[in-house]
C-alpha cells in the first residue's frame, strides 16, 4: 500500500547508492546476496535476543534489496536475477517471525505460525497471479520495473518492515502484532484471488 509512495521518496537516494556501487564493480545479482545475507544476519540477532540492534540490519537489508533491481538498470538485467531476488525476499520474510519463534516459543509459537502460513498463502496467490498475468501477455510497471506482474496489495513489503521493526521494538507484543498483520495479510491474498477470478475468470 505504501510501496508506491516509499519507492518515489527513496528514488534519489536509490539511484545515487546505485550508481556507487556500480563504480567499484558490485552487480545485480551480488547486491541481492549482500542484502539477504544482512537480513539474516538481523534474524538471527532477533533469535538471539537483540532485536533492537537487529533493526538496523533488516533497514539496511531492505535498502540492498531496493538497490539490486536500480543496479540492474544500470548494467544488466537477468531473468535469473529476477528470479533470485524472490526467492531470497521470501527467505528473509519467512527468516524473521521464525527468529521471534526462536527467541521465546512458549510466546511467540502459534501466533509466528499463523504469520508464516498467512506469508506462504499470500506468496502463492502473488507467484500465482504472476504466472496467469504472464500467460496472458499482461505487463504492469505499478512498483516500476519488475521481473514478473506485480500485484498490489494493503500487505506489501513497506507494511510488513513497519511490522517487523514494531515487533524489534517491542518484542512482548510479538503474539497480537503478529495475528494482526496475519489477518492483513490473509485479506491481502484472498483480495487478489478475487481479482483473479475477476480478471481470469
Amino acid at each position: 500500500m505504501i510501496d508506491g509512495w516509499g519507492r518515489r521518496k527513496l528514488s534519489p537516494l536509490i539511484d545515487g547508492l546505485a550508481d556507487r556501487a556500480v563504480a567499484v564493480g558490485i552487480s545485480a545479482n551480488g547486491m541481492t546476496l549482500i542484502a539477504f545475507a544482512i537480513g539474516i544476519a538481523g534474524a538471527v540477532l532477533i533469535a538471539v535476543g537483540h532485536a533492537g540492534i537487529a533493526i538496523l540490519l533488516l533497514l539496511l537489508s531492505r535498502l540492498g534489496d531496493g538497490l539490486d533491481g536500480a543496479i540492474a538498470q544500470r548494467t544488466r538485467t537477468s531473468d535469473f536475477g529476477g528470479f533470485l531476488d524472490i526467492v531470497l525476499d521470501f527467505a528473509f520474510y519467512g527468516a524473521v517471525p521464525l527468529a521471534f519463534i526462536l527467541l521465546d516459543p512458549a510466546q511467540n509459537a502459534v501466533a509466528g505460525g499463523l504469520l508464516l502460513l498467512a506469508f506462504y498463502v499470500n506468496g502463492g496467490s502473488f507467484l500465482a497471479y504472476a504466472v496467469m498475468a504472464e500467460k496472458r501477455g499482461e505487463h504492469s510497471e505499478a512498483r516500476g520495473e519488475k521481473s514478473l506482474f506485480f500485484t498490489t496489495g494493503l500487505a506489501e513489503a513497506g507494511e510488513t518492515l513497519i511490522v517487523f521493526v514494531l515487533m524489534c521494538l517491542f518484542p512482548s507484543l510479538f503474539p497480537i502484532l503478529a495475528a494482526l498483520f496475519a489477518g492483513l495479510t490473509g485479506y491481502t491474498a484472498l483480495s487478489r484471488i478475487l481479482l483473479a477470478r475477476r480478471m481470469f475468470g
